[in-house]
């Protein structure tokens, strides 16, 4: 019986001591009922149902208006892109005071799309579509026929 009343003494210090610090750092705008002071008084002078009422009472919740609110990037923000460039539109990068429009970006990216494919078109290695003379093909005769195994060059041959 002793040992019971130990742990149940020391959970009410553990207790009273955990909510004296949370009423004396909790925000003064969010304590509900009475004064930060008289909660400090109520909590150390009514040793079970002053903190159990801190708890329950005082500790206010958090309100819409004290909530964090969530950060926006900048390119995500519709705002901030309108704001670019003098506050002109973001997708076409004019200086004219037009809002951000969806249908200027999505112009954008056909023209874009439109470059890029032009620029496969027109590239002038038929096959893996790299560029002519990369240092994987430079100094070699295309219309040479390759040698076959075991003769010229071979890995690990000096007197080649």
């Amino acid at each position: 019986m002793p040992k019971l009343l130990i742990g149940l003494g020391l959970a009410l210090v553990i207790l009273t001591v955990y909510t004296l610090v949370d009423c004396a750092v909790f925000d003064r705008k969010r304590i509900r009922g009475l004064p930060r002071w008289v909660w400090i008084f109520v909590i150390v002078l009514v040793p079970l149902i002053g903190p159990l009422l801190w708890l329950l009472v005082g500790h206010g919740r958090a309100t819409p208006t004290t909530r964090s609110f969530r950060s926006v990037a900048p390119d995500d923000d519709l705002d901030f892109l309108r704001g670019l460039n003098g506050g002109g539109s973001a997708a076409t990068g004019t200086g004219e005071n037009r809002p951000f429009n969806e249908k200027d970006q999505q112009e954008r990216i056909r023209r874009m799309e439109q470059d890029l494919a032009d620029l496969d078109k027109n590239d002038p290695t038929p096959g893996k579509g790299g560029v002519a003379g990369t240092a994987d093909t430079a100094g070699v005769d295309p219309n040479k026929k390759k040698s076959e195994p075991g003769e010229g060059e071979q890995p690990g041959r000096r007197d080649a």
